[in-house]
């Protein structure tokens, strides 16, 4: 017999193990029969969100005033519900559910107005609206500073201009936080821009293509266009002219939960794989009899387990509000550029079968690949890390 590689970690509490059984349970009955399907459609449909929504699965971390699970500070519940859409191989859906929980909801219930609180939150919380944020542009990825997205004050409202790209949850959105630069002067600095909050049907916002990814599939990102489109000044989140700081200090947490996401989907494809060497034959004998499969397997689960360990604690310091933008950066790129290679020894272990798209494996093996780019790329966490060793001495 095989050891359980998702035995319970000191990590969850009886209350994350709970929730725990409520996502199982929601995977199992809405999600694991589609997923192939979803892939081909190259698109998923809403129930599952609005099913989501009615098993308090997508504002878990949301206030309970607005129709969340009131676990604001305590991100083991996330990490356990990205587990158990690792474990069925149901990465568009959790990409998507992650942007929409992990990234855009912190955003309105930290920077939001009482007002924009009651009239946004408990429909992001419901599934009634998915929400999304453009930051990347046509022009430039992670250099913020280079965004060209303009929003120009005009009586009650911004006219706002421009284009994004690579946007997670475009076609779906109802809800897109815009960043923009609301100050042309020259010398505006990190001062000029600013957070507009776009929503469906607003004249002048359209979507562009759907774009066709190597993986993540179902996963919808799109192109976004501002054609003089008209935003009510009551759709600023946040502080005008403070869009960055605003950025800077919810990143942490969207790179914390990449990383998450990556030990998560490590973890699975190491399962699978175990499974699958432990049952297949070669050479008269089974495949996880030679030699080389034994160092590999004991290699990746180490390798696993001293980054889960890094990652686990980084949990526990957000929760105590101790995550700094640093060690974030360094979670994110150790976590994701471990289950990438992790996930490439699987799909060799694998052999011809690990090419198959019938296999989860040959999905993960697509699907991780991006996981180094998006949210800050590998070489970007580094700088960030570099610059704060060699700039501050």
């Amino acid at each position: 017999m095989t050891k359980d590689l998702w035995a319970r970690r000191p990590f969850f509490t009886g209350d994350h193990e709970a929730f725990r059984a409520t996502v199982a349970a929601f995977l199992s009955r809405h999600v694991t029969a589609h997923v192939e399907s979803w892939d081909e459609a190259g698109i998923i449909p809403r129930e599952p969100w609005l099913e989501a929504g009615r098993q308090g699965l997508l504002g878990i971390n949301a206030p309970e005033e607005h129709g969340g699970g009131g676990a604001i500070s305590d991100f083991g519940f996330r990490c356990a519900m990205m587990e158990e859409f690792a474990k069925v191989g149901a990465a568009s859906l959790g990409s998507g559910f992650s942007a929409h929980a992990d990234i855009v909801l912190p955003y309105f219930f930290d920077l939001a107005t009482p007002e924009q609180a009651a009239r946004w939150v408990p429909d992001l919380c419901s599934g009634r609206r998915i929400g999304a944020i453009a930051m990347t542009e046509p022009g430039t990825g992670s250099d913020l500073q280079g965004i060209r997205t303009t929003a120009r004050r005009d009586g009650d409202g911004w006219v706002l201009n421009g284009a994004k790209t690579f946007i997670t949850n475009g076609i779906l959105s109802d809800l897109v936080i815009v960043v923009a630069r609301t100050d042309p002067a020259p010398d505006a600095g990190s001062r000029a821009f600013s957070l507009l909050v776009v929503e469906r049907g607003t004249p002048g916002f359209e979507r562009g293509r759907k774009l066709a990814k190597v993986g993540l599939k179902s996963q919808d990102t799109a192109e976004l266009f501002f054609d003089n489109a008209i935003v009510p000044a009551g759709n600023v989140l946040g502080e005008v002219g403070r869009g960055l700081h605003h950025l800077m200090s919810h990143l942490p947490l969207e790179r914390l939960g990449i990383a998450v996401a990556a030990c998560a989907g490590a973890r699975a494809a190491l399962g699978w794989t175990v499974e699958h060497v432990t049952q297949r034959q070669a050479f008269g004998q089974r495949i996880a009899s030679f030699q080389n499969t034994r160092f590999a397997i004991a290699e990746m689960l180490t390798e696993l387990e001293v980054s889960q360990a890094y990652v686990d604690d980084a949990v526990l310091r957000f929760n105590r509000g101790e995550l700094n933008a640093v060690d974030a950066a360094k979670a994110k790129w150790w976590a994701t550029e471990m289950h990438k290679r992790l996930v490439d020894r699987c799909v060799q272990l694998f052999g011809g079968y690990g090419y198959m798209l019938e296999y989860p494996i040959a999905r993960a093996y697509a699907d991780t690949r991006v996981t180094t780019i998006y949210g800050g790329t590998t070489e970007i966490m580094k700088h960030i890390i570099a610059r704060d060793v060699l700039e501050t001495r």
